[in-house]
């Protein structure tokens, strides 16, 4: 009897055509079409993994995922394979043999996300970045993104219907960068919500701009009321980025 292997899949992809992440009903979705891929190249049904799932929109320059094979895989012969198959929307990066009972998802050590914003019009960016044409205060939204580290429970931050046990995120880091002319804001956490990154980039810009003070912001968080943020960044400025896992994890 072949042994059955579990495998980690390291990709990336523009959001852009694809309603997120998860395979759902009518829809067209990262999770449903990279299926499809691996069960034609390979030849048998094919499910997989996730490290967390995306929204409708949302960009990965890093996702990671997990799926079982049981036969013989020459991984370069693979890799060219399953990249010619993928649209050109999503590249497969590496794939790497795994302990049979590593999961994708539960496994992760910690997530990153980036999210872009520019200040001029851009063709090459348009779908990358949220683009505004006021110069924010990134001191005082870098004092607010600090506020961020001393709590660990941000209801308010969620998508209101989400099935989730807890709102508890222990947020690492969490800082705004200028560089080339772009804003760019990086935060890493053991977990997100669903909706969370972008609520607090459209949070941390009303404070930016005057719309919100500084001193209101630990109150809102304190408020666990999804209703009291602000309105949430669009879904283009926004980037998986980062998913690390235990090194004791990869059998090469």
């Amino acid at each position: 009897m072949i042994e059955m292997k579990r495998y980690f899949l390291e990709l990336s992809y523009k959001g852009s055509p694809f309603h997120g992440w998860q395979i759902q009903q009518n829809a067209f979705t990262v999770q449903e079409c990279l299926e499809k891929a691996l069960s034609t190249y390979l030849r048998t049904p094919i499910s997989i993994m996730g490290s967390g799932r995306t929204d409708t929109g949302v960009h990965a320059s890093m996702q990671v995922c997990h799926f079982d094979f049981a036969g013989a895989l020459s991984l370069e012969k693979f890799m060219k394979g399953i990249n010619a198959i993928l649209p050109k929307e999503i590249a497969i990066h590496s794939i790497r043999e795994v302990q049979p009972e590593a999961h994708a998802r539960f496994d992760a050590i910690d997530r990153s996300y980036f999210y872009r914003i520019i200040f001029q019009k851009s063709p090459f960016l348009d779908e990358l970045a949220w683009l505004i044409f006021q110069q924010p205060d990134v001191d005082k939204m870098n004092e607010a993104a600090q506020i961020l580290l001393q709590h660990e429970d941000f209801e308010c931050f969620s998508k209101i219907q989400t099935e989730v046990n807890h709102f508890r995120c222990k947020i690492h880091s969490a800082r705004w960068e200028q560089k080339d002319g772009e804003l760019l804001f990086h935060i890493t956490a053991n977990r997100f919500l669903r909706g969370m990154v972008r609520a607090i980039v459209g949070t941390l810009m009303e404070i930016g701009l005057g719309a919100r003070t500084l001193a209101s912001f630990e109150e809102l968080i304190l408020s666990k009321d999804r209703t009291k943020a602000g309105k949430a960044a669009p879904a283009k400025g926004l980037f998986l980025c980062q998913v690390n896992y235990p090194a004791n994890l990869y059998l090469d």
